[in-house]
């Protein structure tokens, strides 16, 4: 069967305080929502949260962060210990309300983490919709500009489809984690991800463009004053830097450094229309790079042998292990603690347990082949 928009009843809009106030009400009659987002980063210099979808077992709401509404009363709802909240693929939902709301997170569950932990090949909504349901969800607007308003009604109906069959969904997962005697390593995890953070972005401007390693201090200079324009532009017009110019574009002039016409003709991996629109800002930004001081990259040092040694054993024990369970490695261990571990070296389980202290029920299952595996 597949599901369009049609199919799902009209959800609520909501963006006026008093809307706000009705779902409000209705969520903290709630034991479980279902809750996703959808933001605007094919579309935006900075992305932003466009739109927040609550399903209960009764309604659907589209709650309108771009409206004038004080959004601050969902923090209790996010942070409610009573309340389960549904997503799926939780993570990047997390990130996103954190860095716009500054909302935290209890009492969750990923439905997507969920299939991942029982070990399901395919953990899409739609894939695992398919498998459990027979419903094949209609993904139009998956890349649709969700900062449009007002937002035409296909667009709300359709957003609903990813929370509206998220709780039966969920049942099923929660009852096959039970049964499996995983419940308790999902829960695990769950509060893993209520605490997700995005790292801090300290990178220079011009090392967000893929292959700039390769350059030399020349060359890179001439980068960073390609990337300035790129993002000056970029920012005036509210648009994500690769609908402005392409990454391989500028990494392109900047490994030839033309300064006239005639070179900027021999660069390869630009549009004629791309050549023509910024000839002069390319040649401009290859000048001043020219006259700047080279960009020298820091080189970090090697990583001890050791250390290498170490980690590379715990991944081959994790490996082996997932292989036997038939998940994937890090469902047996995840990355940032594989390495926490392969940094400390603990040989007592009690220094064991100061590195995976996120992660107990791990900690009970493997802990002892853990420092058996480091001290051979």
């Amino acid at each position: 069967m597949v599901v369009t928009a049609i199919d799902v009843p009209n959800p609520f809009w909501v963006d006026t305080p008093s809307a706000l106030q009705s779902l409000l009400t209705d969520l903290h009659q709630q034991a479980m929502i279902a809750v996703d987002t959808e933001s605007n980063s094919l579309y935006a210099y900075r992305e932003r949260v466009c739109l927040i979808q609550f399903s209960t077992p009764a309604s659907d709401y589209l709650v309108d962060p771009l409206s004038a509404i004080d959004l601050s009363p969902l923090g209790e709802i996010f942070f409610s210990r009573t309340i389960l909240k549904v997503f799926h693929a939780a993570e990047y939902d997390i990130l996103c309300l954190r860095r716009d709301y500054g909302f935290d997170f209890n009492h969750i569950f990923d439905t997507m983490q969920a299939a991942r932990i029982l070990g399901k090949e395919k953990v899409g909504l739609g894939d695992q919709l398919a498998a459990e349901f027979g419903l094949h969800l209609d993904k139009h607007y998956q890349k649709a500009d969700w900062a449009k308003r007002p937002l035409p009604l296909p667009m709300q109906s359709y957003a609903c489809l990813d929370t509206h069959y998220l709780l039966p969904y969920y049942a099923r997962m929660s009852a096959a984690l039970k049964t499996r005697g995983l419940d308790d390593l999902a829960q695990e995890d769950f509060a893993r991800l209520c605490n997700s953070t995005a790292a801090e972005n300290h990178k220079t401007i011009y090392s967000q463009v893929s292959g700039y390693q390769d350059l030399n201090g020349r060359q890179l200079a001439v980068l960073n004053e390609l990337c300035l324009y790129r993002d000056q532009r970029a920012r005036t017009a509210d648009l994500p830097l690769f609908k402005v110019i392409s990454d391989s574009a500028l990494l392109a002039v900047a490994k030839y450094c033309p300064v006239n016409i005639t070179e900027l003709q021999k660069v390869g991996g630009l549009s004629p229309r791309l050549r023509e629109r910024y000839a002069e800002v390319f040649l401009q930004a290859v000048r001043r790079g020219l006259k700047a001081p080279e960009i020298r990259l820091k080189r970090f040092p090697r990583p001890d042998a050791l250390f290498l040694e170490r980690l590379e054993n715990l991944k081959k024990w994790r490996k082996v292990t997932a292989q036997k369970q038939g998940v994937a490695s890090d469902i047996v261990l995840p990355r940032d603690i594989l390495e926490a571990i392969a940094s400390r070296n603990p040989q007592a389980m009690e220094d064991l347990f100061q590195c995976m202290q996120s992660a107990p029920r791990r900690f009970e299952q493997y802990g002892k082949k853990i420092i058996q595996v480091l001290k051979e």
